[in-house]
């Protein structure tokens, strides 16, 4: 039942963030500052809301990308890795259904494009970094019990920022579920395609869980440990 619970939550956040974000796209576009600036801040504010609203759930995942990052991790077992990526996918299948209710003239429906006119090498390198970045910013602030208060911010922040930079290369994917929503009831190139923001996100993933196990072990756990002046003053407070 508390798996059930968790995949609700996650089916529920990948649907308001393809419902909101992808919306957002279709609403204002990308193809001037402003619609291209509301769309970044429109991604990272779902995360915001999701992650105040069901992090205490979930862990406010929604995102295949950020799954596969907790499972390398050792943060969650390999069921609940399955149940959480059925999960996402079927709330971006969701929102992306709603999208195409409610925006029946757009073409895209906020989908994913290659950069440069296909070049699939290109567009893979480009979402594996974007990913790693985004993945790397929410495995170093999850990391810390005492960062609970400020995560989502930063999350979000952080999705905000890998949209600033990604949205005229690809249009930023780094979620599997957000791009195979859209992508469904767009058809033609961006379902062809699609498996390139399938791909290139999971790898980035897996980096940024391989390389922030490498360079955080020790490190983080000597910052957690209590300080050697708060030790002695308390075992002077025993001896009294």
């Amino acid at each position: 039942m508390e798996l059930l619970k968790k995949c609700v939550a996650e089916c529920i956040g990948t649907f308001v963030l393809v419902l909101f974000g992808c919306g957002t796209a279709c609403a204002v576009g990308c193809d001037t500052l402003p619609g291209y600036m509301l769309t970044a801040l429109a991604f990272g504010l779902v995360i915001v809301a999701m992650a105040y609203s069901i992090g205490n759930v979930s862990g406010c995942h929604i995102n295949p990308a950020v799954s596969i990052a907790m499972l390398v991790s050792g943060k969650m077992n390999i069921k609940e890795f399955f149940a959480y990526i059925a999960s996402q996918f079927v709330g971006a299948i969701a929102g992306g259904a709603l999208l195409f209710s409610i925006f029946p003239a757009s073409t895209n429906y906020g989908s994913n494009g290659l950069y440069d006119n296909g070049n699939i090498w290109a567009s893979l390198l480009i979402e594996i970094i974007l990913t790693f970045v985004f993945v790397l910013a929410i495995l170093g602030v999850t990391s810390k019990k005492g960062n609970g208060a400020v995560a989502g911010i930063v999350i979000g922040l952080s999705l905000t920022l890998v949209h600033i930079f990604g949205i005229y290369f690809t249009g930023t994917s780094v979620n599997p579920a957000r791009s195979f929503g859209p992508a469904i009831f767009a058809g033609g190139a961006s379902f062809a395609n699609v498996w390139v923001f399938i791909v290139a996100p999971l790898v980035g993933g897996v980096l940024a869980a391989l390389i922030y196990k490498f360079i955080s072990s020790g490190v983080c756990d000597k910052e957690d440990e209590e300080p050697a002046p708060a030790k002695a003053a308390g075992a002077k407070k025993k001896k009294k």
